[in-house]
């Protein structure tokens, strides 16, 4: 029962770093749904601002705005337990999000600005069945990323761009073990602001291919709240707690190649998950001799691994006004077999990806995209859960309005 109480006890992080590993959502506008995620090299819209501020230097003189939104559902996940205790499925999730770009005209000279706010991450994974109740009877994660940016064209065929990270958590833990005679349960809240900065950098050796590579820094999520720990069918504990867990850096090198009307962009994506190696919970009092709580605070070895995702877009310009689009991509990732949990039933993905973009006008234009991620099942061998996981996957469908002025 004390190691039930530790795996418990720790779930928190998994929850907080949702945004970059199972359930990260690198999709911030449409054509990033379109084209899973290769949208770098390339992208000359207002979501440059995110994906590669340094392609700001080579957009139209003029304002460009897109805003989108992105319904996002998550089936259930199956967990067929090696005893029957352990079977269960989680909850349907459903979740709207809103995204916004905006890049300005060159000032200065060769300067441009720009500005988004997008969700990158969180969602959330509830289960009712009572042994996955014990661990996540509900981890909810708001993301929110505001990214003030900034590129300097140095010359015809080289520009660099840069901008701060500013980002919000919201992270809401509970877990229950009352329905299998565990006497455990917490109700756990946070948020952080915290910071960051991301690089970039475009070369245009020709006119028909560009080479990008972009930097996204680690931000350490300084997750601080209110934790209420229950033992033995009382309240233990109802104060202040705080875990700090790493944001990883992400490092994005790419290249396109345009053949008339056709567009061919590939991506490779590496995210530094080792920086996340161990975790650490922090109280206001200490839990020694207290045999379920003091499993709350022990630091606990996560060892994560760096993960890779291997992205491939393709656009074409049908007509002057009907833009095709659709991708590819193939998602490591990051949880070691040591750490895998109903709280993050992760695992290696296939994504594919279609959409489109119409001109309504001169200056504006509509789209819509659908995403679709299927994740291999996964056997956990842990020291409290046995079986495999299966049916976890995920549905994005984006639309997006572009408006130039």
């Amino acid at each position: 029962m004390r190691r039930i109480a530790q795996i418990a006890g720790v779930s928190l992080a998994c929850a907080v770093t949702l945004q970059a590993s199972g359930y990260k959502i690198p999709e911030q506008s449409l054509s990033a749904t379109a084209l899973s995620a290769a949208n770098v090299a390339a992208v000359k819209s207002a979501d440059a601002s995110y994906y590669n501020p340094a392609n700001m230097a080579w957009m139209e003189d003029e304002y460009h705005f897109e805003g989108g939104l992105t319904y996002i559902n998550l089936p259930k996940v199956n967990f067929d337990g090696v005893v029957s205790l352990y079977d269960g499925e989680s909850k349907v999730e459903h979740f709207i999000v809103p995204t916004a770009h905006l890049v300005t005209k060159e000032y200065y000279e060769n300067w441009r600005f720009g500005f988004s706010i997008t969700a990158p991450g969180g969602l959330s994974k509830r289960w009712e069945t009572p042994y996955a109740k014990l661990f996540a009877q509900e981890f909810t994660l708001a993301i929110i990323e505001a990214n003030p940016t900034a590129s300097y064209k140095i010359n015809e065929k080289l520009a660099i761009g840069f901008g701060l990270r500013a980002v919000y958590t919201d992270g809401v833990v509970k877990s229950d073990g009352t329905d299998i005679g565990s006497p455990i349960a917490r109700d756990m809240s946070g948020d952080s602001i915290d910071f960051g900065y991301n690089l970039a950098l475009s070369y245009r050796p020709t006119k028909d291919l560009k080479i990008a590579a972009t930097y996204r820094s680690n931000v350490d999520l300084t997750v601080k709240g209110n934790a209420k720990l229950y033992a033995g069918g009382a309240l233990q504990y109802n104060d202040s707690a705080s875990v700090e867990v790493p944001l990883p850096a992400t490092l994005a090198l790419a290249a396109a190649y345009t053949m008339d009307k056709t567009t061919v962009e590939l991506v490779y994506e590496r995210v530094f998950w080792s920086e996340y190696d161990k975790l650490d919970f922090n109280y206001n009092v200490s839990f020694i001799g207290n045999p379920y709580l003091e499993n709350f605070d022990a630091p606990v070895d996560k060892n994560w691994k760096d993960s890779n995702t291997y992205r491939i877009g393709i656009t074409h310009e049908y007509s002057d006004k009907l833009t095709l689009m659709a991708g590819y991509a193939y998602d490591e990732s990051p949880t070691p077999d040591a750490t895998i949990g109903f709280e993050l039933p992760d695992s290696d993905a296939n994504i594919y990806s279609a959409g489109f973009k119409y001109k309504v006008s001169k200056d504006v234009e509509v789209g819509l995209a659908y995403l679709y991620s299927d994740k291999k099942d996964r056997t956990a061998n842990t020291d409290t859960v046995k079986g495999e996981f299966s049916n976890s996957s995920a549905h994005l469908v984006t639309t997006g309005i572009t408006y130039r002025f």
